[in-house]
C-alpha cells in the first residue's frame, strides 16, 4: 500500500510538472495538450474594456474651465456634463441670481460648438424660433431663413415666459433634432443640446410648462443657494475681476468631434439585465404609487438608463452600478411626475416621493 501510494505521489508530480511546463495559453482550453479546443465558458468575454482616459481627461478640463469663474455647484455641472454625454436637455431652475444662465454660457464656451441664446418673451412667436420663409424677388420664390434654433448648443433663458404656442414650437427639434416647415423637413446640426432656465417662484406674466414639453427634458436641475463659505468666495473673485470679462479667461478645450465621439462611447457602457429591470421597477412604481397622480412614462425609463451610463463614464466606469441608477433616477424623474392635489397641499414634493419610491425598490444583488 505504501508503494502505491509513492507512486501515485510521483505520477501526480509528474502531471503537475507537465502542466506547468506547456505554455500559458493552453491552460484556458478543455484539453491541455490541444492548444485549438474551444473554451468551455462560451459567455466569458476577454475583449479589452473601454477607453475612458480621453473623456475623463475633457471633463477634467472643462471643469477647470468653468470654476474659474462659478464657485461650488458641483453637482450641477456633473449632471450638466453628463446631460451632455447622454445626448439630453436640462431645465435649470433656480430663484434669480443663482448662475443659471452665466453656467450654460460658460459651459458653451468650453465646447468648439454654434452657441445661440433665445430670451423667451410674452410675444415670441414659433416663427421667431424655427425660421420662416420669406420672398425672395430676385428668385421669384420662398426662402426658409432659419431661426436661432439651428444651432449645436441654444440656451433659452426664461422658458416659462413665452405662451404655449411658442413653446410648442421646441417640441419637434428636441425630440427628432429637426425642423418641419412649409412641408420640408430641415436636420439639425449634431450634437445638439437646449439648456433652458425657470424661476420657479415668479408667476406674473409667465406660463407652466406642459407634460409634454418636460418629458423632452432629460434632467430638470434645481439649483439651490450657496453656503456661507461659497458667498464669500463668490465675493471674493468677483472683487478680483473688477471691470475683467467673466467670459474672457474661459478656453474651448473640446472639439465638436470629440463630443460625438464620448456620446458613442458612452452608449456602449455596460449594464447587466437585472439592472434594466430595476430601472423598470422604480418606473413602475411611480405609475402604481398613490401620492402621484401622473407616473413616468417608457421615455423616462430610457432616460434613466442612458443618464446612469452618462454618471458611470463621468466616474471612469464602462459599467453601470445600482448608484448610477439612484443618482440620475431623481433628476430624470422629478419633472415627469405629478403629484396628486391633495399631497401638494400638504406640501409633499415629487422629489420626496421618488426617494420613497427608490428606497422602497430592492436593489438586485
Amino acid at each position: 500500500m505504501e508503494n502505491n501510494f509513492e507512486n501515485n505521489e510521483n505520477q501526480n508530480e509528474k502531471q503537475a510538472e507537465n502542466l506547468a511546463n506547456q505554455p500559458l495559453e493552453h491552460t484556458f482550453n478543455n484539453n491541455p495538450t490541444t492548444p485549438d479546443a474551444p473554451i468551455e465558458n462560451e459567455n466569458v468575454n476577454f475583449q479589452t474594456r473601454l477607453d475612458l482616459s480621453p473623456l475623463q481627461e475633457s471633463v477634467e478640463k472643462v471643469k477647470a474651465e468653468i470654476a474659474k469663474v462659478i464657485v461650488g455647484q458641483s453637482k450641477m455641472i456633473d449632471q450638466l456634463l453628463v446631460a451632455i454625454l447622454s445626448n439630453g436637455h436640462v431645465l435649470l431652475e433656480g430663484v434669480p441670481g443663482v448662475a443659471k444662465t452665466i453656467t450654460a454660457k460658460l459651459l458653451s464656451r468650453t465646447l468648439s460648438l454654434d452657441f445661440s441664446r433665445i430670451q423667451f418673451t410674452p410675444d415670441l412667436m414659433p416663427s421667431d424660433i424655427i425660421g420662416t420663409s420669406v420672398f425672395d424677388l430676385s428668385k421669384s420664390t420662398f426662402e426658409f431663413k432659419k431661426g436661432p434654433v439651428f444651432s449645436n448648443f441654444v440656451l433659452i433663458d426664461e422658458i416659462n415666459r413665452a405662451p404655449a404656442k411658442t413653446q410648442a414650437a421646441l417640441f419637434e427639434v428636441m425630440e427628432e433634432r429637426q425642423i418641419t416647415a412649409d412641408g420640408t423637413t430641415y436636420p439639425l446640426d449634431l450634437p445638439f443640446l437646449v439648456i433652458a432656465t425657470q424661476n420657479p417662484i415668479e408667476q406674473e406674466g409667465t406660463y407652466r410648462l406642459p407634460e409634454a414639453q418636460l418629458d423632452r427634458f432629460l434632467f430638470k436641475i434645481n439649483i439651490d443657494y450657496p453656503n456661507l463659505s461659497e458667498e464669500v468666495a463668490i465675493l471674493q473673485k468677483e472683487n478680483n475681476l473688477q471691470n475683467n470679462d467673466k467670459l474672457a479667461a474661459i478656453a474651448k478645450v473640446v472639439q465638436k468631434s470629440n463630443i460625438l465621439q464620448f456620446q458613442s462611447l458612452v452608449k456602449q457602457i455596460l449594464i447587466e439585465p437585472n439592472l434594466l429591470e430595476y430601472i423598470a421597477k422604480i418606473v413602475l412604481n411611480t405609475r402604481q404609487n398613490q401620492f402621484l397622480y401622473l407616473g413616468a412614462s417608457p421615455r423616462a425609463s430610457i432616460a434613466i438608463l442612458n443618464a446612469a451610463k452618462g454618471f458611470a463614464a463621468l466616474k471612469n466606469r464602462d459599467f453601470v452600478t445600482p448608484e448610477d441608477i439612484k443618482e440620475a433616477a431623481i433628476p430624470v424623474l422629478q419633472h415627469r411626475v405629478v403629484v396628486t392635489p391633495e399631497r401638494e397641499m400638504e406640501g409633499v414634493t415629487s422629489t420626496v416621493i421618488i426617494k420613497q419610491i427608490i428606497d422602497s425598490v430592492e436593489i438586485p444583488r
